[in-house]
């Protein structure tokens, strides 16, 4: 491999971030019951009330992916959008950036799952609720579900987990929009060149409407929504405290 090549030239944060990700998703692929079930388990994020929960699942989740579209189309807006991100900030400030967004999308995913708790454990009478909380897990573990749509439901919100790199990736392209926001970027299905910051806020809406209406996905549109609202705060703080960036700067 060149000494000039795209890889050699990546900073270090967002080339050590793609190379994390895709050895874990490659062990968790190879080995499918001894690491990729332990680690969807124990590294993704659950609610909570979960018995699998474990604060360092805040961190632990942004690092797991489903298959490999899920690994890719993350690594990729990464690779295209987190070099230039890093430029700006430099190395600490960028993984500082990346994480806490990251960990500000798993906070606003379960403060939705909260409201959504509420409203089915509301159906149930309180000892369904716990056998669901405590036996839940298990159920979850050997692929299956409760047959019953509410059961399954409640399962499903407070044992399964939120995995990936999205919500920090929302970050990076928030943070995209904000330094470089008549920059024209092409987007997939539409023909002509759209400005960074029409990008960022199409997204934000497509997110917070597709959220809303509770499509059952399997996407967490609302830690998309969580990684982009921190790193806005972010930003803002850094600008009020006069961070300086590389090139000597403000951003």
């Amino acid at each position: 491999m060149s000494n000039n090549s795209i890889f050699n030239q990546m900073p270090p944060v967002t080339k050590n971030l793609i190379i994390v990700n895709v050895i874990i998703f490659l062990a968790m692929t190879l080995f499918p019951e001894e690491i990729g079930s332990t680690m969807n388990r124990h590294g993704g994020l659950h609610y909570y009330l979960s018995p699998d929960f474990i604060p360092t699942q805040f961190l632990s989740y942004q690092f797991i992916h489903a298959d490999f579209m899920h690994l890719f189309f993350n690594m990729f807006a990464l690779f295209m959008f987190g070099m230039v991100i890093e430029s700006i900030m430099g190395p600490k400030r960028f993984i500082t950036y990346y994480l806490i967004c990251g960990i500000g999308a798993g906070l606003v995913q379960l403060g939705v799952n909260a409201i959504e708790y509420v409203q089915l454990a509301q159906q149930l009478p309180s000892e369904v609720v716990q056998k669901v909380i405590h036996e839940g897990a298990a159920v979850i573990a050997q692929g299956y579900n409760y047959s019953d749509p509410t059961l399954g439901n409640l399962n499903a919100l407070i044992n399964a987990s939120t995995i990936g790199a999205s919500g920090a990736v929302f970050g990076i392209l928030l943070a995209y929009g904000l330094f470089f926001p008549n920059r024209e970027m092409y987007i997939m299905f539409i023909p002509y060149p759209v400005k960074a910051k029409w990008v960022v806020i199409g997204y934000a809406a497509i997110e917070l409407l597709q959220g809303m209406g509770h499509a059952n996905t399997g996407i967490a549109h609302f830690a998309h929504l969580g990684g982009m609202i921190f790193g806005l705060l972010l930003i803002l703080y850094w600008r009020k405290t006069g961070v300086i960036r590389k090139n000597g700067g403000y951003f």
